[in-house]
């Protein structure tokens, strides 16, 4: 069968199905891709050089014959490669696409197709898929807010919420860090900007499809989740939605914070404190490292934590009408399940006084 060429829509739904092989460089790859697609390049980072150096400098066919030399070599290679992905698959059926749906996924896909492999190539290339992530940050959507100091345990009660039926998108788990200056102590390195954007706009695009009348839940963040940015759009829309803040004794949270941080490297504690220190302000850091060399990590935490509820209350209060935004739910005891269950029935009935 012809190689079928299909749109970004399509694609995201052969996705589901199929193999989505990336026959972009190693380079382009690891800089971001569409999430769970696999690297299969038709040229090395320093080969797509050479190619795309003859093409500005020479002639597109010169471009090609150069391409050519680095395909015959591969071509075997290539398609057993394709062979394992799909050796316990009932189909031999795949997707493929390069930059922009070019020579790359057409060779590839030509080859592949002359195997035997039942090919998909997608027009527009990752460039598509890309323009269509970033579109996906300018739709409204029905966003509810998790809120509370830190030291509530947001990120384990949206889980619940998740496990009782409800809709929750984790930014903190797609972004690989925990939103503070030791949000990424125990963590991998940080996706890129791009590679965060495209897990989160195929995640929110995924969420929405099965939606149907519930809210969107996300924990109430900074803009910026350690190296990465929440696009300003939905940033935006984070902002004006309903909050429901969860107001917990400083006691409890600062117990929350010792099960979640006291079994840290102590260097890498301090090496996070300096990274807030002009913030801080020198007395304070001086005195919270001070308690961490002595071993006395509660003190220590309840400097960290006097200072990050200060900051979270001002980006709180500069909500467009923080009395109206947000809804208050008084905890004395951190219960994941049981918080859950409040956050649930606080909304229906709140949502039910809008009706």
């Amino acid at each position: 069968m012809p190689v079928q060429k299909i749109d970004v829509t399509q694609f995201l739904a052969l996705a589901k199905e199929y193999p989505v092989l990336d026959v972009r460089s190693e380079g382009e790859y690891v800089h971001a891709h569409f999430p769970g697609a696999l690297s299969l390049p038709l040229f090395t980072n320093e080969e797509r050089k050479v190619v795309g150096t003859a093409y500005k400098q020479q002639s597109r066919e010169e471009a090609i014959k150069i391409g050519l030399r680095f395909f015959g070599v591969k071509m075997v290679e290539m398609v057993e490669a394709v062979e394992k992905l799909v050796v316990e698959r009932p189909n031999k059926n795949i997707v493929v696409h390069c930059w922009r749906g070019g020579m790359r996924s057409a060779g590839v896909a030509w080859l592949l197709d002359l195997y035997g492999f039942k090919v998909y190539s997608l027009v527009g290339g990752y460039k598509a898929f890309r323009q269509w992530a970033v579109r996906q940050f300018e739709v409204p959507y029905p966003f509810k807010i998790l809120g509370g100091y830190t030291g509530t345990g947001k990120t384990f009660i949206l889980q619940e919420l998740q496990k009782k039926g409800e809709v929750t998108i984790d930014l903190e788990g797609l972004a690989g860090h925990k939103g503070s200056a030791f949000g990424n102590i125990g963590l991998p390195v940080q996706p890129t900007q791009e590679m965060f954007e495209n897990s989160l706009a195929l995640v929110i695009y995924e969420k929405t499809s099965v939606l149907g009348s519930k809210f969107i839940w996300l924990e109430d963040e900074s803009q910026r989740i350690g190296s990465v940015n929440i696009p300003a759009p939905l940033w935006r829309q984070m902002r004006s939605a309903q909050v429901t803040f969860l107001d917990v004794p400083f006691e409890e949270r600062l117990l929350e914070i010792m099960k979640g941080y006291g079994s840290c490297e102590k260097e890498k504690l301090v090496n996070a404190i300096m990274r807030i220190q002009k913030r801080l302000g020198g007395l304070e850091t001086k005195t919270a490292i001070n308690f961490l060399l002595e071993n006395n990590y509660k003190d220590c935490f309840a400097v960290l934590l006097k200072y990050y509820d200060k900051l979270y209350l001002k980006g709180l209060d500069k909500r467009e009408d923080p009395t109206v935004v947000v809804d208050k739910i008084g905890v004395e005891k951190i219960e994941y399940s049981r918080l859950a269950s409040d956050v649930i029935l606080r909304t229906k009935e709140t949502t039910a006084q809008q009706l």
